[in-house]
């Protein structure tokens, strides 16, 4: 177990992507080590009419003592259900999620496109 957080600098407006800066356990598959990042976001959907939310950024991860690039693509299908489509710098890890009661999420990850994974999240 480590720790996890990211700190929006800069909330998204309609011209302005996010700015997100977070600490994270290092890529998945990783046995140790952590990861340092920051992503520019925006939620294309006002200017596309497709529910779409592609991000970009680094991340310098203590394993392998490297920066990399990541970036994703996020998905909303509607009904609670979304996918993120992720690549951590080294391999792709499309996930799906769904969200319920405003604040629980399940998410199925399938890690490298090789493993399953699961998880469950609580927002406060």
């Amino acid at each position: 177990m480590g720790p996890l957080a990211n700190f929006v600098a800069l909330t998204e407006t309609p011209r302005r992507p996010a700015l997100i800066f977070g600490l994270s356990s290092d890529r998945i598959g990783t046995p140790d080590g952590e990861a340092y990042f920051f992503t520019l976001s925006k939620d294309l959907e006002k200017w596309s009419g497709l529910p779409l939310a592609p991000y970009a950024g680094a991340a310098y991860g203590t394993f392998e003592d490297e920066l990399r690039l990541i970036g994703g693509l996020l998905i909303r299908f509607g009904g609670g259900f979304s996918s993120t489509l992720i690549h951590d710098g080294k391999a792709f890890h499309p996930t799906l999620e769904y969200r319920f009661l405003d604040r629980h999420a399940i998410s199925l990850l399938w890690v490298d496109t090789d493993d399953l994974g699961v998880s469950y999240s609580l927002a406060f």
